[in-house]
């Protein structure tokens, strides 16, 4: 009875392996049993390494499963599909998953060296980023009804009229083309495209469902030149902060980003956020205008790293995020066009000091074997000329820094070495700069005093 029962379970598990993959919101749901069959069956698989409990996961699955369905309804040979890597760990490991959503392009299907998925996470830019995968860099477009169609597809489009296609300048686009993963580009010689879009010689035009519709690029056709009329205007004038836009804004060219932070309940809520877009115009491609919405539950984070509170917006800050993260306060509260605009003029001038934020020193910071530092005594604490200081730079919030804490208190402390947590977002310092090993869930450093006066990072575990 026992032996039957076993040998049905396990004809059960090998039926299951070799079985189609199963299918939620057009998506495949693989596993170990399926995998190496699903790579077999389609020529091109995006594949979505994920955690059930994953935010950024949840906050993806119904883009993904729109750009599933937008390519399955095309009859097109890319298909999209999901791994728990919780449940999957063989395969994540395979495959060097080291963080949730961990994306893989596989192609003819290839194991060798899949391709990291690098885009946004709207559906657009996943369809776009697969077309530029599987397709031409640029889609030739016959006539006006294609050439409607290409604008029609995506937020913003680029096409480029050429009455020789083959010509230098075409080249050039061509090749500006290969160079952007995330929007769709055409390529036209068609007169009645020309004569639908207002052009009467070759020229590119960069169209977008927002701002002012379209941008003629005007000067020499070149690469560069072109990257970089598209990289000035390819995002809205203000961008809103969510989960979807959060690669676009982190993964473009402009470092410096001023930030608005503004609850949609204010009751002057339009006239802000216009005040704000009108100072936005002379700034593109130097600086860029993000809003955030404060009321956000998913934003409070953000307002932290700042130092801000709820009850404190509408507020302005910008930051700057080259190899140093370095915020900035204006110095007036009002959020006029001028105000915002002269803060912006007088950054990029160099006028504007960095903003440092403390928290208030707790009146027990040093009661326990870990003791606690906040910005107004880093220095004295950290850089005591006597002693050898271990610091931890953590988030409130994160679970990771948490379970460290325990593991903090439960080290042996002596008279040389003093263990100290610091809270990052709410203290900044003027002279140190903390760079965090993205591997990791906190940041560990260790200073030990090598010379009076001259503290040196030693490692970060």
């Amino acid at each position: 009875m026992l032996r039957r029962a076993l040998l049905c379970l396990a004809l059960a598990v090998l039926t299951r392996a070799g079985a189609d993959p199963d299918e939620e919101d057009n998506v495949l749901v693989l596993n170990k049993g399926n995998f190496e069959e699903a790579l077999a069956a389609h020529k091109y698989l995006l594949v979505e390494f994920y955690a059930p409990w994953c935010g950024h996961c949840k906050a993806l699955a119904p883009e993904y499963a729109k750009a599933a369905g937008k390519l399955k309804a095309e009859g097109s040979d890319i298909r999209l599909a999901k791994v728990d890597a919780t449940e999957e760990s063989d395969l994540a490991q395979q495959y060097g998953v080291r963080g949730y959503p961990t994306i893989k392009f596989f192609k003819n299907g290839d194991t060798a060296a899949p391709r990291e998925y690098t885009a946004g996470r709207e559906a657009d830019d996943i369809v776009n980023w697969l077309k530029k995968r599987t397709g031409p860099a640029a889609t030739t477009v016959p006539d006006a009804a294609a050439a409607a169609a290409l604008v029609e597809s995506s937020e913003v489009a680029v096409l480029g009229f050429f009455k020789d296609v083959e010509s230098d300048f075409a080249k050039q686009f061509l090749l500006a083309a290969e160079a952007i993963d995330d929007i769709p580009f055409g390529i036209t010689s068609n007169s009645d495209v020309f004569s639908k879009y207002q052009l009467d010689k070759d020229g590119v035009v960069l169209f977008k469902k927002f701002d002012e519709g379209r941008n003629n690029f005007e000067g020499e056709i070149t690469k560069e030149k072109l990257l970089d009329f598209i990289k000035h205007n390819q995002l809205p004038l203000v961008i809103e902060f969510t989960e979807q836009t959060a690669p676009k804004i982190f993964g473009g060219e402009i470092k410096t980003h001023i930030l608005l932070f503004l609850p949609k309940s204010v009751s002057d809520y339009d006239g802000k956020l216009s005040s704000f877009k009108n100072a936005a115009q002379g700034f593109k491609g130097k600086i860029l205008f993000i809003f955030i919405d404060s009321d956000h539950a998913d934003n409070q984070r953000i307002l932290e790293f700042f130092g801000l509170k709820k009850e404190e917006c509408p507020a302005v800050r910008l930051i700057t995020l080259e190899e140093e993260m370095t915020k900035y306060k204006p110095e007036s509260d009002e959020l006029t066009t001028e105000k915002i605009t002269d803060f912006c003029r007088r950054f990029l001038d160099g006028k504007i000091k960095p903003h440092l934020m403390s928290q208030e020193l707790p009146e027990d910071w040093d009661k326990q074997p870990v003791k606690v530092l906040v910005g107004k005594n880093f220095e004295e604490v950290a850089f005591d000329e006597k002693k050898n200081v271990f610091v931890e730079f953590y988030a409130p919030w994160c679970g990771h820094c948490k379970q460290h804490s325990l593991e903090l208190c439960t080290l042996p402390g002596g008279q040389s070495t003093h263990w100290k947590r610091r809270e990052l977002g709410s203290n900044t310092l003027a002279l140190t700069r903390v760079h965090l090993n993205p591997s990791l869930p906190s940041a560990f450093q260790f200073l030990e005093r090598v010379s009076p006066g001259q503290p040196m990072w030693v490692g970060c575990f």
